[in-house]
């Protein structure tokens, strides 16, 4: 039974005389010859055909894959823009009753004074639905943090340390612990 293991056919003579370099630049030169079975020549043809089998399978996989990853990505994208689109809807259906409160005191034909109380409750109504949602107020009184305030005039106060908030002129919120709004402060010099 013949070798499964290609080996080069040696001559039958060697030369007695061969110039080496003659012999180095002839090979690289030259394709070397292989003399098989048809049996040696049959199971090497089906074992490239079984190689190019897989190397068709592994592509046709990563294409399936690649086109997924697609289709996942494409998803992802429109889940998300759904999903900003709803929480927008029920930030807002959460806020029509503030505007129907300020629809009601618009219309009334109350005094001044009950005007003022009307938007008074309606400005509280608004504050508990943004603390529903989990906005709440930043503290300003005590030191300044520059994570939370925004200095933009500083003053020197007697009988006061430095680096202490005098007044806010805007109050700053976060929600959990982002902020969406750094307090604007006057701070102590």
């Amino acid at each position: 039974m013949a070798s499964k293991k290609n080996k080069p056919v040696e001559p039958a003579e060697k030369p007695e005389t061969v110039d080496e370099t003659v012999a180095e630049q002839q090979t690289e030169e030259q394709p070397q010859t292989v003399t098989m079975t048809q049996e040696e020549l049959e199971t090497v043809k089906k074992h490239i055909d079984e190689l190019q089998k897989k190397l068709d399978d592994t592509i046709a996989l990563l294409q399936r894959n690649q086109a997924d990853f697609d289709n996942f990505r494409k998803r992802n994208a429109s889940v998300r823009a759904d999903s900003y689109d709803e929480g927008k809807r029920d930030c807002i259906k959460a806020l029509l009753p503030v505007l129907d409160d300020f629809d009601r005191v618009a219309e009334s034909d109350s005094s001044a004074e009950g005007w003022a109380d009307g938007v008074k409750l309606v400005h509280k109504k608004f504050a508990e639905i943004l603390q529903k949602e989990g906005l709440t107020e930043i503290p300003s009184d005590g030191a300044f943090d520059p994570e939370l305030h925004n200095a933009v005039m500083t003053e020197a106060v007697e009988g006061m340390e430095s680096g202490n908030i005098v007044q806010t002129f805007q109050k700053g919120y976060q929600v959990k612990d982002k902020i969406i709004r750094h307090s604007m402060v006057k701070v102590s010099e």
